[in-house]
């Protein structure tokens, strides 16, 4: 069995780490553009999928930092807390975008059915692979295939960045829906801490004036430093179709969503998760694997990731339009859900599993 991954992103190098460790050969074409190493980033990953990674792909213990609460704000509600999460062991766990990539990467060069093709011309040679799974935007089948989506332009701009601060027990994320947008504090030490901040409207290259709103937020840590900002445009898609014969999109090429909740790459795991199971269910009864796979993906998956992606959309909408009418009477209604412990626990399984009828 033979697999060949398109793109050398971050979702590429785990699903291949993952399929290697099934003993299945994998090839990586890797793109011609060089990967930037991004220093801000940071990944937010649910409890399920911590235990799902560290027992199917890669021990990661070393790189998280566990996170024992999750708390909401809103601007409109002064300081009071419209949602808390928690747990006294994990409830989530944060990683730096580049370490999770580094450690992928050095394990699957030490394995003897993982190789990386550099060249991307020539891709007439991708006949001798039982699948093709794509993850890479700039190829020709992303083109000719992969283009027809669901599509939503949110008109706004993430923010990135690290603030360096005072040591503190750094296990709490908190999130404040303001009114420029959401913006999230996600701890990854004692001392540091992850920024995320979804603002409104055009791109802004003045960081200064980011960097005052973070300030002007910030209640929790006495900042020392605020590290450089990356920004990008926000947009959410859903791919129409999940895969041509035996190639199948994957990653950010098949779903993206809005990073206000962390699930992004979440998603992806749990899209791993049955894509493995579907692979290691053919070997197992003797069947090669072909387009059925692919098949049987979409067929489990495609209304469960709409369904998920529409409801961290609505979650958008509904701070949304609460910013733009400047009253308080949505907040106080999911305040008033959310101490309702069986609603809360709900909240809690559907951000940790995802949807899972």
């Amino acid at each position: 069995m033979k697999v060949c991954i398109l793109g050398s992103g971050l979702s590429a190098l785990t699903l291949a780490k993952a399929l290697v460790n099934e003993n299945i050969s994998v090839d990586m074409v890797s793109s011609e553009k060089k990967l930037k190493k991004n220093f801000s980033r940071t990944i937010g990953i649910s409890k399920s999928n911590f235990e799902y990674i560290n027992k199917n792909i890669i021990n990661i213990e070393k790189i998280i930092w566990k996170l024992k609460k999750i708390e909401i704000y809103s601007d409109n509600l002064k300081n009071e807390k419209i949602l808390n999460f928690e747990n006294n062991e994990q409830l989530f766990s944060i990683v730096r975008n580049f370490k999770l990539y580094e450690i992928l990467k050095k394990s699957l060069l030490q394995s003897k059915i993982f190789k990386i093709l550099k060249s991307q011309k020539n891709l007439i040679f991708l006949d001798k692979y039982n699948l093709i799974i794509n993850t890479d935007y700039s190829n020709l089948f992303t083109k000719k295939y992969f283009n027809k989506k669901i599509v939503k332009t949110y008109n706004s701009h993430a923010y990135t960045t690290i603030i360096k601060h005072e040591k503190i027990i750094n296990d709490t994320a908190f999130q404040i829906f303001t009114k420029k947008g959401p913006l999230a504090f996600l701890p990854i030490s004692k001392n540091e801490t992850s920024i995320v901040y979804s603002i409104n409207g055009v791109k802004n290259n003045n960081h200064e004036y980011v960097r005052s709103l973070i300030n002007q937020y910030n209640f929790k840590y006495k900042i020392k430093e605020i590290k450089k900002l990356d920004t990008f445009e926000l947009k959410s898609f859903n791919l129409r179709s999940y895969y041509h014969d035996k190639i199948l999109a994957f990653g950010d090429l098949l779903h993206r969503i809005h990073p206000l909740a962390g699930q992004g790459f979440n998603m992806t795991i749990r899209d791993m998760n049955i894509l493995i199971k579907i692979i290691k269910q053919k070997i197992n009864l003797g069947l090669p694997l072909d387009k059925s796979v692919n098949d049987q993906f979409e067929k489990k998956l495609k209304h469960k990731n709409y369904i998920f992606s529409n409801a961290i959309d609505l979650i958008h909408e509904f701070f949304n339009l609460e910013r733009k009418h400047n009253n308080s009477y949505l907040s106080k209604s999911v305040s008033f859900l959310g101490k309702n412990p069986s609603i809360n626990k709900i909240f809690t399984k559907i951000a940790d599993e995802g949807i899972t009828f």
